[in-house]
């Protein structure tokens, strides 16, 4: 009996150590640009089994998962994923911004110290992720393996490659206007070979060709708003939003940008993801690789037309088949039960404000320009001069040293300033840098206080009512604390990735310290180390 007992111990500890030593090939992180978690309720008849429904059925699907920060923007959706931190930590507040301290336009990944690899202009290969003060799960995975597992990111957008593949990565490649997929100088001194043939094989030419037709029968897409509905603005600023869509001749004429904006975006990224699994040899040996990918298409579609839209729909079951695809290639070449994959967005969007209003709910889209002219005012009718330097991204600049001066008290000129923002009817409030800075736990309030930088953003942050929206007329955008901008998908599946699903709330700040646990390395810099407990149970 007492060596059956001791036995049992022995295989006990054995498949423990195992469990902990045990690591998968190869993780892949894909985040989908602007995706609303309803898009995959809404459109999910529309699937086939294999894609979006594989990851459901056979991994775990996080129900109820939000962003905890204002702005829900890309640059720092992508950087919060990827650090499990907010913007007010990890210093990527917006896409681009003014900044505080050194009183300049700056944009997230910008950096006059690296020049371009691959072919255009040089402006396009100025990049790095140097603006990003804390480690990544993928920093941390390169530090686990005292730098032999490889990470690469790779995006239509320079941000969503740069950020996601964090400061100690092998590559990260995004797309010019050009169609070409190029570097910077901060990863190496020669774009890879097999990213040159791939530039050079000018696949998005192929795609280009087909054109954009319905995948399926019109009378199936009863979740849309009609062909041309007047909330959709033209693709490339020049095609009208009606099937089929003739690319070609559109490419010819204005370049290969156009390819940005259309499901075939997607298929082309995911060519070259394939392509860099194989040529860097990705998942083939024992030690973690990652490959984080981010389908920016998505979002380039949805500015556009809106997500009532038959093109964001058939953009989505398109990109459902190119998920089994990438599925299927990955069961074949690293093997089923060898990677770990996670899918979620880097924000998702609002409404078309005008569709509400004909619909009647009383909202509009708010214009940048008369947005100026209201803050513009307010400084008038307090103190008769405008004592304000810069409004952006929601938040206002004061003139400091106007304000001086004019021997002004600035915590007086702010909270007079804050009173008369809040009168204007789509203020709902207007947070100064002290409430953030000491902030009450109003879930609104901590969302705003949780994307505020003290050395960076203004003085005075503005939220919106509800539903209202600074954009266009036409399409949509996001930015809020609200759900319809927070609320995104999280799905998990493949190594150590339990069946199920759950509708307890959780952040998405949890998705990089709860991969942490699994792969039992360093938890991200900056992280709150709050993790999923659902998908560690396993």
């Amino acid at each position: 009996m007492k060596k059956i007992f001791f036995i049992f111990i022995f295989f006990w500890i054995a498949n423990n150590i195992y469990a902990q030593d045990s690591k998968p090939k190869l993780i892949v992180g894909i985040i989908v640009d602007q995706m609303r978690d309803e898009y995959i309720d809404r459109f999910y008849n529309d699937f086939g089994n294999e894609g979006f429904k594989r990851l459901i059925n056979e991994g775990f699907r996080m129900k109820n998962l939000h962003f905890n920060y204002m702005p829900t923007y890309t640059a720092p959706g992508h950087a919060s994923v990827y650090t499990g931190t907010t913007p007010r930590y990890h210093g990527i507040v917006s896409n681009d911004w003014f900044h505080r301290q050194t009183n300049k336009d700056i944009y997230c990944t910008y950096d006059e110290d690296f020049s371009i690899l691959g072919p255009g202009t040089e402006k396009d290969g100025k990049m790095s992720p140097n603006r990003l003060k804390t480690t990544t799960i993928t920093d941390e995975l390169r530090l686990s393996t005292n730098l032999k597992g490889k990470v690469i990111g790779m995006s239509i957008k320079d941000r969503g490659a740069i950020l996601p593949a964090g400061h100690l990565a092998n590559w990260a490649f995004w797309m010019n206007n050009d169609g070409n997929f190029i570097s910077s100088t901060f990863y190496g001194t020669e774009l890879p070979e097999w990213v040159s043939d791939f530039n050079n094989a000018k696949h998005y030419a192929t795609y280009l060709k087909k054109g954009w037709t319905l995948l399926k029968d019109p009378a199936e897409y009863n979740e849309s708003l009609p062909d041309n509905n007047p909330y959709e603005g033209k693709l490339n600023r020049s095609i009208e939003p009606v099937f089929p869509y003739d690319l070609y001749s559109e490419y010819q004429k204005n370049g290969a940008a156009i390819i940005k904006v259309t499901p075939w975006g997607n298929n082309i990224l995911a060519d070259l993801a394939i392509s860099a699994i194989e040529n860097e040899n990705l998942g083939k040996d024992e030690i973690t690789d990652f490959l984080a990918v981010s389908f920016s298409s998505p979002d380039y579609i949805g500015h556009v037309v809106g997500p009532r839209s038959m093109e964001l729909q058939d953009m989505y079951l398109r990109l459902d088949l190119i998920i089994a695809d990438f599925l299927k290639y990955l069961d074949k070449n690293v093997g089923k039960g060898n990677y770990l994959l996670f899918l979620t967005a880097d924000h998702a969007c609002g409404e078309n404000p005008n569709f509400l209003h004909d619909n009647k709910m009383q909202v509009k889209n708010l214009d940048y320009k008369e947005l100026k002219k209201d803050m513009e005012k307010v400084s008038m009718d307090l103190y008769n001069i405008n004592l304000i330097k810069n409004y952006d991204n929601q938040n206002i600049h004061f003139d400091i040293v106007k304000i001086d001066s004019l021997g002004l008290n600035r915590e007086t000129v702010f909270r007079k300033f804050q009173e008369k923002l809040e009168l204007i009817p789509y203020v709902k409030r207007a947070f100064t840098e002290e409430e953030l800075m000491n902030c009450s736990p109003d879930f609104l309030q901590k969302s705003v206080a949780n994307g505020f930088d003290i050395k960076q953003n203004g003085q005075i942050v503005l939220l919106f009512e509800p539903a209202y929206m600074e954009y266009g007329y036409t399409g949509t955008s996001h930015g809020t604390p609200y759900g319809y901008d927070t609320h995104v998908p999280g799905l998990f599946y493949g190594w150590h990735i339990p069946k199920g699903k759950s509708y307890e709330k959780h952040f998405i700040t949890e998705i990089a310290p709860t991969l942490s646990q699994l792969l039992h390395i360093t938890l991200p810099s900056g992280s709150e180390n709050i993790v999923i407990g659902e998908i560690l149970k396993k």
